[in-house]
């Protein structure tokens, strides 16, 4: 129908239709990733990443530490006792003397393992660190998720509270502590 001026109504173009079809669709998925956002941030505090970033990977970073100084200890041990072994062998007759040098030289090269060992440990030591501060970039990134539970790691009872292998030095019962017992009995 002409208007006043005689003029046809222009069509009304289709692209709104299609816009709004589009924001539609814009909008169920920003709704979509705000759920999943909101499930991520549930998940990661059920996580317990404070726990995870303040207790357990600095305690395996320090049990990696201690396993390097140990085996390092060790080692030095083992290889003054293969240099003794090699000068107790220089009065031998030269068949023993030859046996002797033969097998202190294979302690010595079979003592590499230990410098392969630290420098492997190091790595996945290194690669820890890394995770824990990633962790605590999550953690500073969600925050508490709201209704997240902070229960603490249940406690074992029985036989597997005792099994926690060997103790790092600073949390280790000394000798004179184990024989003090002893001598109460």
């Amino acid at each position: 129908m002409p208007n006043a001026a005689g003029l046809r109504p222009a069509k009304a173009p289709r692209r709104p239709a299609k816009r709004a079809s589009q924001e539609r669709r814009l909008f169920s998925e920003l709704t979509r990733l705000a759920r999943f956002i909101e499930a991520a941030k549930r998940d990661i505090a059920a996580m317990h990443p404070d726990e995870i970033r303040q207790k357990h990977l600095p305690t395996a970073t320090d049990e990696l530490d201690a396993i390097v100084a140990a085996t390092a200890e060790a080692t030095g041990a083992i290889l003054d006792s293969a240099e003794k072994l090699s000068s107790i062998g220089e009065g031998a007759d030269q068949a023993l003397r030859d046996q002797i040098t033969e097998q202190a030289t294979r302690i010595f090269e079979a003592c590499s393992f230990q410098d392969i060992t630290g420098q492997r440990i190091t790595k996945v030591i290194k690669t820890l660190k890394e995770i824990e501060a990633k962790v605590a970039d999550l953690v500073q990134a969600f925050g508490d998720a709201p209704g997240a539970a902070h229960g603490g790691k249940p406690t074992a009872e029985g036989e597997a509270a005792l099994l926690n292998g060997p103790q790092l030095p600073h949390n280790a019962v000394s000798q004179s502590d184990v024989d003090a017992l002893f001598e109460k009995e």
